[in-house]
């Protein structure tokens, strides 16, 4: 199924862009998406995950935007729903961001949360 990204996960044009630059100097097909999901783990109990995918399954979300797509399977979705993807390059580190308003709690690093 294919969203509108303004009802469910937001990915800036900083993020955007850093993606689409992995994406080239990887040689990955534009055909392959970023799949966005939510794995139990981490010091707060669920960790983000990212990688690129071809494939997408019948309760996938597929959310295009600039020409990227992001794949977020529904068990995620559930955990992600109104979060924004980000990227920094900035003094504090470089790294992708989520602004989830889920999480109740969040680790030092950003790369865990529990909702």
């Amino acid at each position: 199924m294919t969203e509108n990204t303004n009802n469910l996960i937001n990915i800036t044009d900083k993020a955007i862009n850093q993606i689409v630059r992995i994406r080239s100097e990887n040689n990955i097909p534009e055909s392959h998406g970023l799949r966005l999901s939510v794995k139990g783990g981490g010091c707060s109990g669920l960790m983000y995950d990212l990688g690129f995918d071809d494939k997408t399954t019948d309760s996938d979300t597929v959310i295009e935007r600039n020409g990227l797509k992001l794949i977020v399977d529904g068990k995620s979705l559930f955990y992600l729903m109104g979060t924004e993807l980000d990227f920094s390059d900035g003094l504090n580190g470089k790294g992708f961001i989520f602004n989830n308003p889920n999480a109740t709690k969040t680790c030092g690093c950003g790369e865990s949360f529990s909702a």
